[in-house]
């Protein structure tokens, strides 16, 4: 069950995120909401399905996956792949600090706090069970929300080499999670997928920046 300490957490996280100046309709109440809170409610919802009995801490390092994130636009850094590791890198610093900053002001403690660090910042991916299921919710809410417009933006074989990696950051669990969807993605979407999975390289190989934004 929530405690009143998370429900306050997840408040806060949502009203900053409130702040994106970006706004999405959300497909299924009609809103036009802030991308970012959008975002955030399908992580939550997506981890419910995944592991409903999750911890306290990943319920929080979930919902706070992406939290202002538009601070830090991909244009501030360089172009190439230098300069978006640099970006990436800042990125989860700066989710991390954001969200340990609020956790502290509404009462959580110390080993609380650095243990939501330690999801966002992914330390022990492949060890740590409950950072890669963190992991398997971005993945599979990519592929759900995220992978079709991604698809629209870049060359077919690029994004056949994104959807390979994404496959292989999940564990078994996000696999199958993710396999659940592919029966209702459109018909080119499902063709990619195919092509993903059946280990074929692609005709060119994606630069940095094509990279969706799953982590």
């Amino acid at each position: 069950m929530s405690s009143d300490r998370l429900a306050t957490a997840l408040a806060r996280f949502d009203a900053l995120n409130a702040e994106d100046p970006r706004r999405e309709r959300d497909p299924v109440s009609g809103e036009e909401i802030a991308f970012e809170v959008l975002y955030a409610r399908r992580m939550t919802e997506r981890l419910e399905q995944l592991a409903p009995d999750a911890p306290e801490v990943l319920r929080l390092a979930v919902r706070a996956q992406h939290i202002a994130r538009w601070r830090i636009p991909r244009e501030s850094y360089p172009d190439g792949r230098v300069g978006y590791k640099r970006w990436r890198s800042q990125l989860a610093r700066a989710h991390a600090d954001v969200a340990a900053g609020i956790l502290g002001e509404v009462g959580y403690e110390a080993d609380a706090i650095r243990r939501v660090r330690e999801l966002l910042l992914k330390q022990g991916l492949r060890r740590d069970p409950e950072v890669q299921t963190l992991e398997d919710v971005a993945c599979v809410v990519f592929l759900e929300h995220y992978f079709a417009d991604f698809a629209r933006k870049h060359e077919r074989a690029k994004v056949v080499d994104i959807a390979r990696k994404t496959w292989k950051k999940m564990s078994p669990r996000g696999q199958g999670a993710a396999a659940a969807l592919a029966g209702g993605l459109p018909v080119e979407l499902r063709s990619i997928l195919d092509d993903a999975l059946a280990g074929e390289p692609p005709d060119a190989a994606p630069d940095a920046d094509a990279a969706p934004e799953t982590d």
